[in-house]
Order: structure tokens, then sequence, then C-alpha cells
């Protein structure tokens, strides 16, 4: 991905990394609604991932896949965007939904996973396996994947930072899926985007995360 973006993520994690004192999100699944569901007969399309993908930190109704949902009807394309972030969550995590997003029977699941494993400096090779195993569930059942690569600082190792790329790369092209090259590409380097933390974006960059990833997503949807 580059210098530039190694750049742009030691921005985005100053506070997350490991010589940092701001905890990273404790991995919390939102809290259920008292009230019956209705069934939203729309073909689902499903943000999972960890806090970028719940939001953590804008308010209620802001995180980028409540915008996406907007950029879709837009378009006046007919699809339900359900949110499947949990923060804090890992690719292990990931690994342990399966079962339930796969039970949603979506379209389309954009892949938001692997930032946490990064930044808590887990194997490699763990990373890795998590991912291929929740891309071939998805496909083997029948759904279409959008894999969201991420990067680290600088300090956690050439080696490390540039075998982490890989992974979203290199399952990307294996499997022929369509990668957007990083999720908070133009958020992450303006500070107004940001929340103070550094890491998670404010509702307007929420906002602008779901314009681009509606970008990738548009052509995949009939």
């Amino acid at each position: 991905m580059g210098k530039f973006y190694l750049f742009i993520l030691t921005l985005l994690f100053a506070s997350g990394c490991k010589k940092s004192d701001e905890p990273l999100p404790a991995r919390v699944e939102a809290p259920k609604p008292v009230v019956a569901e209705v069934a939203d007969p729309r073909p689902v399309v499903v943000a999972f991932g960890d806090s970028l993908s719940a939001g953590y930190g804008a308010e209620p109704g802001k995180s980028y896949p409540d915008f996406l949902q907007k950029e879709i009807d837009r378009a006046g394309l007919k699809y339900h965007v359900v949110n499947e972030g949990i923060s804090g969550d890992t690719t292990s995590g990931g690994v342990e939904r399966l079962d339930r997003v796969i039970g949603m029977k979506p379209v389309l699941v954009i892949l938001e996973l692997g930032g946490n494993d990064g930044l808590r400096g887990l194997p490699l090779t763990v990373t890795r396996t998590n991912m291929e195993r929740m891309v071939s569930a998805l496909r083997g059942a029948g759904t279409k994947v959008v894999m969201a690569g991420m990067t680290l600082p600088p300090n956690y190792g050439d080696d490390y930072v540039r075998g982490f790329e890989k992974i979203y790369v290199e399952i990307a092209a294996k499997n022929k899926l369509t990668r957007i090259p990083f999720l908070l590409q133009g958020v992450a380097t303006d500070s107004a985007l940001m929340q103070r933390d550094g890491i998670h974006p404010t509702a307007e960059g929420n906002e602008k995360v779901a314009a681009l990833v509606m970008k990738y997503v548009r052509p995949l949807l009939k």
C-alpha cells in the first residue's frame, strides 16, 4: 500500500498502537432492541467488521453502514444494509460470528476485520487463516465479498506491516474479490473528519467512508 498509507495510519492509530496509553475499544456487541423487529423483504448487504463498521463514538444512526443505506436508497436500489460491526472484534471473533452472518443470507458482505489483530501484534498466520476461512465460508454460501483493506503504523516493523497488507491483497486476488485498498482513504488525514481519539471517524467522516464504499459495491448490486 506504500509509504503514503503508512503515514496515514501513523496518524490514524496514533492512540491505538502498542506504545499508546489509550486502550483499544473493548469488544462490545450493540444491545438488541426490545421491540419486535419487522422483517425487511429486501436482499441483505452486511457490513461485517469491528468498531469502524459499528460506528464507535458517533451518534446512533451515523455509522458508515447507516450512510451506505442512504447511498443505496438514493441510487434506487432495493437492498437492506445490516450493521454487524462489533467494537474491538478480531478475525477470530469474526469466525465465531460466521454462522450468524451467513444465516442472514446476504447477497453481499463488506468484510472489514483484521485491524485489531494487527494492533495487538497477533501472528499474521492467524489473521490470514481466519480471513481465508471467512471468505471461503461466505463465498461457499453464495455471497459476494468485498474486502476492506487496512495497514498499520510503521513502528510495527517493515516485515510485519508488509505481511499484514499482503493478507488483503493476496486473498482478494486469489478469490477474485473486489478490494477497497484503504477504508478510510480521504478521511484519516483530515482531523475535522476524525474523532479526538484519532482512530474513529466522526459522523461526517463515516458519511465519506460510505461514499467510498458505495463506489466499490455499486457494480456488484443489480
